[in-house]
């Protein structure tokens, strides 16, 4: 069973920069496609970066681009996303995702991942 354990969160002040990790266990880790949402309060969960199994191919959301990277160290099974130049708009729960796919595909939809981390709270002040 796949298990998904994302850490890193915190409060930071606009501007700051903050590196999210998300662990994984329960399958090899390389054949999975991973990617980062985040979900502010009364809002629907949105898409922030996905990475290849390989991690060769990423892509970010517009609001994510030039400002976050998400990366993979596949020999740890972790999967990271750094944030920096936050803003409060970026304030929200981040979740890290997985579903199984070949080594150069990635994903943007909610629905087309199978697995779920709980989530790390992201808080930005001005």
């Amino acid at each position: 069973q796949v298990q998904l354990v994302e850490s890193g969160g915190g409060l930071v002040q606009a501007g700051g920069s903050l590196r999210l990790s998300c662990e994984f266990s329960g399958g090899t880790f390389s054949s999975y496609a991973m990617g980062w949402f985040r979900q502010a309060l009364g809002k629907e969960r949105e898409f922030v970066a996905a990475v290849s199994g390989s991690g060769s191919i990423t892509f970010y959301a517009e609001s994510a681009k030039g400002r976050f990277t998400i990366s993979r160290e596949n020999a740890k099974n972790t999967v990271y996303l750094q944030m920096n130049n936050l803003k409060p708009e970026d304030t929200a729960v981040l979740y890290c995702a997985a579903r199984r796919a070949s080594s150069t595909y990635y994903y943007t939809g909610t629905g087309q991942y199978d697995y779920w981390g709980q989530g790390t709270q992201v808080t930005v002040s001005s």
